[in-house]
């Protein structure tokens, strides 16, 4: 599997973290940046990993601002992209399960590392159900043929 993960300046610490994280558990990572703490706009890197993720270069996306919001908005820009922001881990479960969320948010200025790990695990370790639920999804991509 492999990860496409960005972040702007307010959570290189955290994205480190989670690059870290996924590479233990001997994910593929693709780091689309930022590096560095100086300031950056968050829609530039919620584009190049839901890019990413469109494109099938990474089979899935993590990105991470200071509140997950703004990088959400711009992954969620991208045609096929289902992003999502959680702060915990049931959000991210469910989002696997019932939406089939492709890009996984969140925002270093409100959630811990330890945290951004539990929800990282439980989003990768759920699996999408499909069935009833996709029907919605298709109707998602409908809104987005619109």
């Amino acid at each position: 599997m492999k990860i496409a993960i960005g972040n702007d300046h307010a959570a290189v610490e955290m994205k480190l973290a989670i690059k870290a994280h996924l590479e233990e558990r001997g994910i593929e990572v693709i780091d689309m940046g930022t590096g560095t703490s100086e300031s950056c706009d968050y829609p530039v890197y919620g584009e190049k990993v839901g890019r990413a993720v469109a494109s099938g270069e990474a089979d899935l996306g993590i990105a991470i601002c200071g509140t997950g919001v703004g990088i959400s908005m711009a992954a969620g820009k991208v045609k096929g992209i289902r992003a999502c922001v959680c702060s915990e881990p049931c959000t991210a479960k469910w989002s696997r399960m019932h939406n089939d969320s492709n890009v996984l948010c969140f925002g270093a200025r409100i959630i811990g590392i330890e945290m951004a790990k539990m929800i990282t695990d439980t989003w990768l370790d759920a699996e999408y159900e499909g069935g009833r639920h996709q029907r919605r999804v298709d109707q998602l991509a409908e809104i987005e043929n619109r």
